[in-house]
């Protein structure tokens, strides 16, 4: 059986490495000149771990736990604290951070080097499994669009569906040097700063404003430089041309179907959601294990209807705490609903904090068939 999966993102090539391991014969077209992200970090929950482990992918060397740390305001002054153990010893796993480049070079290795081609541009995906690129076409079994939040297979497939719309917020981020950060997340009115270490040194930091879209973008450094350490000292660290900038949109009217004939719609390009939670990269890595694990087990076309029933309910409510979750945090701006929430956070025990989002993060992935081991001579 042979898939054909659209896009090299994190969501694309899970599906791959998924595929690879179940036996099936993977192609992966991507756009870029190579497979790689951008110059950003992300942070991985218990649930996409337990996905990535169920992959085979070990990221040891690149994953930074997140240890002590917790919520902070603009000056510094602790909110409630984050019971790092705490949330091993519940989840089983940490909560993790690792550069973007890494996880996408890890989950590109675990691939065969000739399922992988770049500078592909695929112009037409088509309900009968045939996608065509410039330069040739395939014909898939099955077709995995995981081409993004602005997916030309979406488009094509639900020409009627609305595009994605804007959450109300815009980011900065960017990754640095910068020994001895610790993990934190800062409010102030429709302001959130994060701080999540990474290994050898580097931080990855982020910088959400509520804004409008279009809307003349903040000074970063003049926005930020009355508020606590080491936030403006990342910032200045920071190269210019290293820094990310992106206003925030995601799907909101949710798909009736993540499937139409032989494809897929897996991540961003079925459930794009802002990332207020931390989920948009691990509700795609659990998309390419439920879909993996369906397509070892049944037919193609029982395999994609069962993956539309047990994906689409989950990743829909995610996107819909995601949107939640934005509300209360860092796009709430009303001065006394900020007092409100501080006091309340302030009141709440740091082991509680640990069971916030269980139902999200402590999510099983399914078990994928184990290769055989080599026969003795």
């Amino acid at each position: 059986m042979h898939a054909v999966v659209v896009g090299g993102g994190i969501g694309g090539l899970s599906a791959a490495v998924g595929l690879h391991r179940v036996g099936w014969t993977v192609t992966v077209l991507e756009q870029a000149p190579e497979f790689g992200d951008v110059g950003a970090g992300i942070s991985l929950w218990p649930n996409a771990l337990r996905c990535l482990d169920e992959l085979g992918i070990d990221l040891t060397q690149h994953l930074a736990p997140q240890r002590d740390g917790g919520f902070r305001d603009k000056h510094g002054r602790r909110v409630t604290r984050f019971d790092a153990a705490a949330f091993e010893r519940l989840h089983g796993r940490p909560l993790g951070a690792i550069h973007r480049k890494d996880l996408i070079a890890a989950l590109k290795n675990a691939v065969p080097a000739e399922s992988l081609r770049t500078n592909t541009t695929v112009t037409e995906v088509r309900e009968d499994g045939r996608v065509r690129f410039a330069g040739g076409e395939l014909q898939a079994d099955v077709v995995v669009a995981a081409d993004g939040i602005n997916s030309p297979a979406r488009r094509a497939l639900f020409p009627d569906h609305p595009a994605p719309v804007h959450s109300g917020s815009t980011a900065f981020r960017g990754v640095t040097k910068f020994p001895g950060a610790r993990l934190s997340t800062s409010f102030d009115r429709g302001t959130e700063i994060g701080v999540l270490p990474l290994t050898g040194d580097d931080v990855y930091w982020f910088v959400s404003y509520v804004t409008r879209p279009g809307s003349e973008l903040p000074d970063l450094h003049q926005t930020t430089r009355d508020w606590h350490d080491p936030i403006p000292a990342l910032i200045e660290a920071t190269p210019e041309e290293a820094v990310l900038h992106h206003d925030l949109y995601y799907l909101a009217t949710p798909l009736k179907t993540y499937v139409k004939g032989r494809v897929a719609l897996l991540g961003d390009a079925a459930h794009a959601m802002p990332p207020f939670l931390g989920q948009g990269g691990c509700q795609a890595i659990e998309d390419a294990i439920v879909l993996a694990h369906e397509l070892s087990t049944k037919d193609p076309q029982q395999a994609l209807e069962a993956y539309d029933r047990q994906r689409r309910p989950r990743s829909q409510k995610v996107v819909r705490e995601s949107v939640r979750m934005g509300k209360l945090t860092s796009q709430l701006a009303n001065p006394v609903a900020v007092k409100v929430r501080t006091a309340l956070l302030k009141a709440l025990p740091a082991k509680a904090t640990v069971y916030i989002g269980r139902e999200i993060t402590g999510w099983q992935p399914p078990r994928l068939p184990r290769p055989d081991p080599p026969r003795t001579p």
